[in-house]
């Protein structure tokens, strides 16, 4: 497709691409609570109030299950096959089960005792089993919950699979939706099939959302097409994008470009100058310079010291303060040494955005985008009308907003502008529902809302315009042709008589 800009090479599947490697993101999960975390050896990661290292998850393949021994070891948890001819002992109901704290007769000591000796999560919930003299009398529903919840205490279970959307967006709206603006991960879905995100698409993302939105995308596309990232401040937040671990293959073909300078583009008053290196990066280096400056004044002030103290002092002392000053101008010389190879890696770094940033521009520039995906914590009404100056016609556009009211307004001021159709505000609804034998029912906790979405595809404007300026003038000469003259007045003529 045109202006979809440089193709990668496609990526091929090794056989070692199942396997947990050194540096790799991975996401921990135990029952329904992810955490995304960077596999590295001697890293002490905390989970669920239990930590632990990530060395032994190196070389096992993605959904391995583990088990946090004694010092915090990971190890493979080795599936115990059940007889299926083992019949439970069971009460017909709990009618008669009395909650006084009195039915287990192993108290806290004892089971901290048992967890001092190194003793595993397995044996002391089976241990708690046979203490409890309530849990024969409990229904077998009322067994599975009670082994169930003493499972999830005492046993630390932890299970590695692989970053997907879906499981981080998952991650992202359960620990921490504030930063996503509490768009759920079916809402995601949604954006991503109205956009029509696929592999060779040129497109333009706008999002605040701490780049789970950006990865999603990249994860669709699979390194294959361009994606303009549109970012507020001083760069773009992509906190989820790393968690995904894509390949460096994947960032050949994304651009980044700054929000304040759309409107100049738009204007064409857009220019290479307005990238150079920003006012506060050259006053970082004239602070540097003014901090050297001052060193070196200090180092001539402890200079005139040293030779003031070296004239009234022994000999002995004198070769001892030579000594620390040799010592303290190598010092000196190797701080300067590692500031100036700071400031050039600064610079180098800052010419291969402004280039980056060129690239970008004159991607926007050609005004061929295959999409735009806006979900951002502003107004979505500004940031729409203008990107979507970008877009190519006949392509779909989605605004997500945690709320309605915003989309209403944009809505209103697309229908005025025109070059729209196809507009379409909605909501999704979403209930996970409990799967087990003979107790399948809806979930009582469920979401209150995953945001609003607004969705429709763009058309040429100057046809358009045509239409209705034809339509306008045709309306004004039916209403010529049309309009019936006024009656005339006749004069009665007088009769003689």
């Amino acid at each position: 497709m045109e202006g979809s800009g440089e193709q990668p090479s496609p990526q091929l599947s090794h056989a070692g691409d199942h396997l947990i490697r050194d540096g790799d993101f991975v996401v921990l999960k135990r029952e329904d609570v992810f955490k995304a975390v960077q596999v590295q050896r001697r890293k002490k990661v905390t989970f669920e109030k239990q930590w632990f290292y990530m060395d032994n998850v190196i070389g096992h393949s993605y959904g391995t299950t583990f088990e946090v021994t004694s010092g915090g070891s990971l190890q493979p948890k080795k599936k115990k096959e059940e007889p299926a001819s083992e019949t439970k002992e069971a009460g017909t109901d709990n009618r008669n089960i009395v909650d006084d704290g009195k039915s287990q007769k192993l108290t806290q000591d004892d089971i901290k005792a048992l967890k001092d000796k190194g003793i595993k999560g397995e044996e002391i919930v089976q241990q708690l089993i046979e203490n409890s003299t309530t849990f024969r009398d409990k229904t077998e529903f009322a067994q599975d919950k009670y082994i169930k919840k003493k499972k999830k205490k005492y046993e630390a279970i932890i299970t590695v699979v692989k970053p997907s959307t879906r499981i981080l967006s998952i991650m992202y709206y359960a620990r921490e939706p504030g930063k996503i603006n509490h768009m759920r991960y079916d809402t995601l879905a949604q954006m991503l099939t109205l956009g029509n995100i696929r592999a060779g698409n040129k497109m333009i993302v706008m999002e605040t959302c701490a780049g789970l939105v950006l990865g999603a995308m990249m994860e669709r596309m699979g390194g294959f097409g361009s994606i303009i990232q549109l970012y507020p401040g001083g760069g773009p937040v992509r906190a989820a994008t790393a968690c995904f671990g894509f390949p460096k293959s994947f960032l050949s073909g994304l651009y980044e470009f700054p929000l304040n300078k759309v409107d100049s583009l738009l204007n064409g008053t857009f220019s290479a100058e307005m990238l150079s290196s920003e006012p506060k990066d050259s006053a970082s280096v004239d602070e540097s310079n003014g901090a050297l400056e001052e060193k070196q004044t200090s180092e001539q002030e402890n200079e005139d010291s040293m030779a003031e103290a070296s004239e009234s002092s022994p000999p002995e002392e004198q070769g001892t303060m030579e000594i620390a000053s040799h010592n303290l101008e190598h010092k000196e010389l190797k701080e300067r040494e590692s500031k100036k190879d700071h400031i050039q890696e600064k610079q180098r770094k800052q010419e291969e955005q402004r280039k980056r940033h060129l690239e970008a521009a004159a991607l926007l520039s050609e005004r061929n985008a295959d999409g735009l995906i806006v979900a951002s914590r502003f107004h979505p009404t500004s940031l729409l009308l203008s990107l979507l100056d970008f877009v190519a016609p006949s392509r779909p556009f989605v605004v997500y907003c945690q709320y309605k009211e915003p989309l209403l307004e944009c809505y209103t001021k697309l229908r005025e502008r025109g070059g729209v159709i196809n507009l379409r505000l909605s909501e999704t609804w979403l209930r996970n529902y409990q799967v087990l034998p003979d107790r399948s029912h809806p979930k009582l906790l469920m979401s209150g809302g995953g945001g609003y979405l607004l969705s429709g595809f763009t058309v040429a404007m100057d046809n358009l315009k045509a239409d209705t300026s034809l339509k306008s003038n045709a309306s004004t000469l039916e209403s010529h042709t049309t309009e019936e003259p006024a009656a005339k007045k006749r004069k009665c003529p007088e009769s003689d008589s």
